[in-house]
């Protein structure tokens, strides 16, 4: 039962991380919604990845991964 303990505490520390990564978050939803009716694979590529590395940054820092 260790490990639900240790992925209790992981996914607690999730609403935190998205929070530091709000900024990014929000460019990211734009370019989706921006293109709602015609998004396609790769539209919004450089919005994810600047995402995604937030989250990865702000995980390490916390030292938790997602």
């Amino acid at each position: 039962m260790e490990s639900v303990a240790k992925a209790r505490e992981r996914l607690a520390k999730y609403p935190v991380i998205f929070a530091k990564c709000s900024k990014q978050s929000v460019l990211y939803a734009r370019c989706v919604l921006f293109k709602e009716d015609s998004v396609k694979k790769d539209d919004c590529a450089k919005e994810f990845k600047e995402f995604s590395a937030c989250l990865q940054s702000v995980a390490k820092e916390m030292k938790t991964r997602i």
